[in-house]
């Protein structure tokens, strides 16, 4: 079954001070933009409306995809951040009594609905974000100049003779510090 909206915030928020439920600058703007329902119509066609049972709400799941595209983080890492992050919760909209989804129910469902949607809508979001001046975007340079040098790789029989030569002036300080000669 197809739902796009969760259950809403728990009694427990209620008792919260205002400093704990206040966003972070970032999370807060992005949330607003993704209150908008475009971002929730390209997963209908996946659900069925009414039969099945209840999946993950759809505003909780991209707003999890969003936090592990941003942060760059795996399912499990992020499933785990989430329930840690009070702030991380709220953006998300999931009560603080409720159970953050399991890392293979988001697995499941983003090979559902397609890698290549979640990374277009993190796309989208990201151009729409930039084109309002919403969020900073920073600028990435990357230098892929190619010098060419001579490397030289180590050999086997060059490593052999550094070790025998290494050891030889081991045995050397040997026989100085007996003062007799060893046999070799």
């Amino acid at each position: 079954m197809f739902r796009t909206i969760g259950d809403g915030p728990s009694a427990w928020e209620s008792l919260l001070p205002a400093q704990v439920l206040r966003l972070p600058e970032e999370l807060a703007r992005v949330d607003e933009l993704l209150d908008d329902p475009v971002f929730f119509a390209p997963f209908a066609p996946y659900f069925h409306p009414v039969l099945g049972r209840p999946s993950t709400p759809v505003e909780c799941y991209l707003r999890l995809m969003f936090l592990k595209f941003r942060y760059r983080l795996g399912f499990e890492t992020l499933c785990a951040e989430v329930s840690d992050s009070i702030s991380w919760r709220r953006f998300c909209r999931i009560p603080l009594d409720g159970a953050v989804p399991h890392p293979t129910t988001l697995m499941k469902l983003t090979t559902r609905c397609g890698e290549a949607a979640v990374a277009g809508l993190n796309e989208a979001l990201w151009a729409k974000a930039a084109g309002q001046k919403l969020l900073r975007v920073r600028r990435v340079r990357a230098d892929t100049t190619v010098i060419p040098a001579n490397v030289a790789y180590p050999t086997d029989s060059g490593l052999l003779a550094r070790a025998v030569g290494s050891w030889c002036a081991r045995r050397g300080g040997c026989r100085r510090r007996a003062g007799r000669r060893i046999p070799s």
